[in-house]
């Protein structure tokens, strides 16, 4: 059996992992956009590095762009095997994907118009809406701790990892000849003090795992309060400056946690006077498809539920559907909270508030998430006093921030707890993907000092025999 990783190698995006069986068969687990990656990412996302029409079946880990972004391309290019996941999974990647294709398209038709009048070649979309539709006709779901059979002598077992609701590691059981090997790959680990999901669960012995690894060497604050924080920005920008507060943050898992947050201080009776907005389609699908997995829920918002029977909305949230809405939200003068999508700031709704607050210093810009360091997001995090965006280079006067205490993923300390269910010995491989490079050997060395001891940190279509 041979093992491929293309993509999140070395990286946190993109992923994509190939298993090749001794009889031909292929599974691919995950089938994600990279995203981020500068010059590189349209390149990136061009070339897959196997062929789609030689795959077997596809098994998704959980709904994010980053692990399920490329399905309608791969379709597109010959695939049309069964696509595996939760049910959760499953609306979701739908809403999201639709979302990815309309934001293509729209870029293509504003990229476009430059390129007709200099007489230049068109720039296609990835895919279509077209694209995803009979992407979706192809998901099948499982619910979580039920083994299905996605292949001859192949077994599957979803269990929770608490990243996003419906979020999976992917357990296999491979049957080859008189050999079975295991393997577990740990999609996008959560945290154990998740503001809104269950902790992570236990897993089978694995023989070897597949483990994310973007917060390999850090560790999150337990003592920051987000809720405090982000009163204290609104106070700060909105009611103090008089300015706008522009919050990136993906429209599904980081929008939502936000909204709990300002509804808690509205319940509190501590949320300034002031506008929200949440502008962005999705975020609103998303939520509403979130709402009918209270399953995934913790204890905590489980009690919450109990007296709010929307712990998402509050007195004051707006959402904004239209794109003639958005573009009048972007002229707006008053003090407001704009959240918007997405959380690096390099595609969607939110690269217009950003371009149309950056040179006024009453404004935030308040990061609510992980951006990689050449991401729009990124550059500004690190001080960027020029960025570019749609083109064109703009001067950066506004105040910038960090939510340092939101993240749906796991820290180091996380990311070890999660294999606390696991003998040791008995596992021959930890492949650590979803991480920098920096982080990962970091990480492998924390590892090895807590008794791990083969860990590979593979390389951009590294392929590896099991």
């Amino acid at each position: 059996m041979k093992l491929a990783f293309h993509g999140a190698a070395q990286t946190v995006t993109g992923s994509k992992h190939l298993l090749t069986l001794e009889n031909g068969k292929k599974i691919l687990l995950d089938c994600g956009m990279f995203q981020g990656m500068g010059k590189q990412t349209d390149d990136l996302n061009e070339r897959f590095g196997f062929r789609p029409d030689t795959i077997d079946c596809v098994i998704l880990s959980h709904a994010h762009i980053d692990h399920t972004g490329l399905l309608p391309k791969l379709i597109k290019e010959g695939f049309n095997g069964p696509i595996w996941c939760t049910p959760a999974t499953k609306d979701l990647t739908e809403i999201l994907l639709h979302d990815s294709a309309e934001i293509q398209q729209y870029e293509a038709d504003w990229i476009n118009k430059k390129r007709k009048a200099q007489d230049r070649p068109l720039y296609e979309p990835l895919y279509t809406t077209d694209d995803v539709a009979t992407t979706i006709q192809l998901m099948q779901t499982v619910g979580y701790n039920e083994w299905f059979s996605p292949l001859e002598d192949v077994e599957v077992l979803f269990t929770n990892t608490g990243h996003l609701v419906g979020s999976a590691a992917v357990n296999l059981k491979v049957k080859e000849g008189t050999k079975e090997t295991t393997i577990c790959f740990s999609g996008d680990v959560g945290r154990y003090r998740s503001v809104l999901l269950q902790p992570p669960a236990e897993f089978p012995q694995a023989d070897y795992i597949i483990l994310e690894s973007t917060y390999g060497n850090s560790y999150h604050d337990i003592t920051a309060g987000h809720v405090d924080d982000l009163q204290r920005w609104i106070k700060t920008t909105c009611t103090k400056k008089g300015g706008k507060l522009v919050i990136p943050a993906f429209s599904v898992g980081r929008t939502q946690e936000i909204l709990y947050a300002l509804n808690q201080l509205s319940l509190e009776k501590r949320l300034p006077e002031v506008k929200v907005y949440v502008d962005s389609p999705l975020s609103m699908k998303a939520t509403e498809a979130i709402k009918q997995y209270t399953d995934d829920f913790n204890d905590r918002l489980q009690q919450v539920l109990k007296i709010d029977d929307d712990p998402f909305h509050f007195e004051g949230l707006n959402y904004v559907e239209s794109v003639e809405d958005s573009r009048k939200l972007v002229d707006l003068e008053e003090p407001c909270v704009i959240i918007s999508a997405s959380g690096t700031a390099d595609a969607g709704r939110v690269r217009h508030h950003i371009g149309g607050c950056l040179a006024d210093e009453k404004n935030t810009v308040l990061m609510a998430g992980y951006c990689g360091a050449q991401s729009l997001g990124g550059q500004l995090l690190s001080g960027a006093k020029e960025v570019e965006i749609f083109g064109e280079a703009a001067a950066v006067s506004v105040e910038v921030g960090k939510l340092a205490s939101l993240s749906a993923h796991g820290d180091a300390d996380d990311l070890v707890r999660f294999l606390g269910c696991q003998d040791a010995e008995k596992i021959k491989t930890i492949f650590l993907v979803h991480g920098e490079h920096e982080v990962q050997k970091e990480f492998a060395e924390r590892l090895h000092r807590k008794g791990y001891e083969h860990i590979t940190i593979p390389g951009h279509h590294e392929e590896v025999e099991l």
